[in-house]
């Protein structure tokens, strides 16, 4: 029975093929006539496997929600109707069991694709077009990597596994040991080039995994350690350090770096980032899709709304595949019933999700320059026409001020709303608020078609080529602590595609003052100490071309970027709201009695409204939820009596006791 249980929570059943579920391959023969044997034997079966492993991996829109756009949530940067119980002192457990983080599910049911596909195949035993059996499995190696990296970002050590495991005790068990982090990224990268190889050979649809998009995820996973082992060097959070957790395991005894120490290791990470993202950045450099800074406003057909800003089309259209940026999209059908709910979200105040004051302030002016610097031509924030005026185009194109038309083309669509209203920040409709009193409308759509709620069909652009670029700009300078000519090349030619935007960084770089973009940027930090100015506005660089697409948090760990919120308390803000023309939109006394007081802030503050709120004081940080923790159940399933946890070959994540139910001890 234990057996059974730890194949359900170390190694959970297969995922179900199109005939019969995987973990009956496991435990007998199908019942089906169809079995492994017969089964896999040409690319159209490989394909249907592979299909369904899609949207489990792979980032999409979902219903009911502001699909990827709303994925930076609980950032500085968005923010959504609740806060965050991370951001609580004490609120975030060590769990019992049912968590879903430790999780192989479909990590295993990968690797039975592997066991029966590669030995067919090398034995040329599966039919069909040569080049599409070998995009399949390629495309596989992808998925594992996808699927491992969000599992190593989660917890860092990981056990790697690459072939799916019977019911056996011993054998899980085994299989259960936690390998160093930088060993799972080298991992990941080596599955991704096995991807790449594979994938090379052949042009796909964009719609499908392929290489440009396997090197664009090499560059992101291997940028991702370089930064974390750098950054947290000398810390428990690093294989190798002192108070290590992982040290005290005898599998672990004698753990070197592979590229001989840390130093050397975080380099080698950052020269592969390089390297993978140059190949995609030199392919898509000249090819990003324009940013016209307009919002259209009097064009009646879809074709002139997409041609009058090709780079806000880009987040609200049917089809990517002509777009050179997009290096991997999903596609929605209404006549298939694969929808979304985006649109409606966008129509609105983003489901809730709130561009936050932080996120809006962190943009640039046209000219380059930050809103506090001399020069600068900067309105303030008493509305938010002046908020948007002479900002940098992406800033200006993505805000919504109220009346902005939303809606050119007019149809059925049920949930449409045409004209941009005031900000409906007194609202308790999830569906309709606007939890900052900023709303984006990446992701939306002007046309009423596409606004019937729940039957949203606009494409979800997963990867984006500009990120190789962002990713070059980054590992360059980390690694050489200067920018060399391609690196320089890049960031200009991210600035030319929005214009009227100044392509000058550096005159950027010498007007910053770090200590004021602190304020509101949790990427001015690393480890609690702020960093340089050209490393801050690398960062920015890459917050305002990717805001909104889910990788903040990615973004802010690797950087080690809230240790300061460990004794210095955040304010997530919205709206100036408070003694400004803005402050007449609404009832006096409903505001004075729905939002947060003035006497608190000027300015919105979503989670400050109620005296009971446990983030009055502000969000606060805890340095183990860097890592999330290994529930305890998974201890007890591994260890060689069942109850005593130090028998166990696992080791729980640092600062995360191992006891259920007990917070974080620092």
């Amino acid at each position: 029975m234990k057996t059974k249980y730890i194949k359900h929570v170390l190694m959970v059943a297969l995922a179900g093929t199109l005939f019969a579920s995987c973990n009956d391959y496991l435990d007998k023969e199908p019942q089906s006539s169809v079995t492994p044997e017969n089964y896999f034997s040409n690319d159209g079966q490989l394909e249907s496997y592979v299909n369904k492993i899609y949207p489990d991996v792979l980032p999409s829109h979902g219903n009911w929600s502001y699909g990827l756009f709303g994925d930076d949530s609980q950032t500085d940067n968005q923010t959504d109707r609740n806060y965050d119980s991370k951001y609580v002192k004490g609120k975030w457990k060590v769990p019992l069991n049912n968590s879903d983080d430790w999780n192989f599910e479909r990590i295993n049911s990968i690797n039975y694709f592997f066991d029966v596909v590669l030995p067919k195949y090398e034995g040329g035993q599966v039919s069909g077009n040569e080049a599409n059996v070998r995009h399949y499995i390629g495309e596989m190696y992808f998925l594992r990597a996808y699927e491992y990296f969000k599992r190593y970002q989660m917890f860092g050590d990981f056990p790697i596994i690459e072939h799916a495991l019977a019911d056996n005790q011993a054998e899980l068990v085994e299989a259960s040991k936690r390998f160093p982090r930088n060993q799972v990224a080298r991992f990941i990268l080596s599955d991704l080039d096995k991807a790449i190889d594979l994938m090379k050979g052949k042009d796909m649809a964009t719609t499908r995994i392929n290489y440009k998009a396997a090197l664009l995820l090499k560059s992101r996973v291997a940028l991702y350690e370089g930064s974390w082992l750098k950054n947290f060097a000398g810390t428990p959070f690093v294989p190798g350090s002192a108070g290590w957790p992982g040290k005290d395991k005898d599998y672990n005894a004698g753990f070197t770096f592979e590229a001989g120490s840390i130093e050397a290791e975080y380099k080698w990470f950052f020269q592969q980032a390089m390297n993978a993202a140059k190949e995609v950045g030199d392919l898509v450099k000249d090819q990003m899709v324009t940013d016209t800074g307009i919002v259209p406003q009097t064009q009646t057909n879809l074709k002139d709304i997409d041609a009058a800003n090709p780079y806000l089309a880009m987040f609200g259209t049917e089809d990517l595949s002509t777009n050179p940026e997009v290096l991997l999209w999903r596609q929605y059908s209404k006549s298939l019933g694969v929808t979304h709910c985006v649109v409606v979200a966008a129509q609105h105040g983003d489901y809730g999700v709130g561009v936050t004051r932080g996120m809006v302030d962190g943009f640039l002016m046209k000219n380059g320059l930050p809103i506090y610097a001399q020069g600068s031509g900067y309105n303030g924030d008493q509305t938010i026409t002046d908020v948007r005026k002479d900002r940098d185009p992406r800033l200006t194109v993505f805000l919504k001020e109220p009346g902005q038309k939303n809606i050119l083309v007019e149809g059925q669509g049920s949930h449409a709303v045409p004209v941009e209203p005031i900000p409906d920040i007194l609202g308790t409709a999830t569906t309709t608020c606007y939890t900052t009193g900023y709303a984006l409308r990446k992701g939306g759509s002007f046309d009423q078609a596409q606004c019937d709620n729940g039957a949203n069909y606009t494409a979800c652009p997963i990867m984006r080529g500009v990120e190789a670029l962002l990713n070059y700009m980054e590992a360059c300078y980390e690694l050489n602590g200067s920018l060399d000519q391609t690196a320089s090349d890049y960031w200009v030619a991210i600035r030319a595609r929005h214009e009227g935007m100044d392509t000058d960084f550096q005159k950027t770089i010498n007007n910053t003052v770090v200590s004021k973009e602190a304020l509101n940027d949790w990427g001015a930090y690393t480890a609690g100490h702020l960093v340089d100015a050209t490393l801050y506005n690398i960062r920015r660089e890459r917050r305002c071309e990717l805001m909104a697409e889910g990788l903040r948090w990615m973004d802010l760990c690797r950087w080690r970027a809230l240790d300061q919120m460990v004794t210095t308390p955040y304010h997530i803000e919205g709206i100036h709201i408070w003694n400004t023309p803005m402050e007449s939109w609404y009832d006096a006394s409903n505001l004075a009695s729905t939002i947060s007081s003035s006497s608190l802030s000027e300015y919105v503050r979503p989670y400050e409204s109620d005296a009971k709120s446990e983030v009055l004081g502000g969000y606060v940080w805890s340095m183990a939820q860097y890592l999330h923790p290994v529930m305890i159940k998974q201890f007890l399933l591994t260890s060689s009596d069942g109850s005593t946890i130090s028998t166990s070959p696992l080791y729980q994540n640092p600062y995360w006791p191992t006891e259920a139910n007990l917070p974080a001890e620092q």
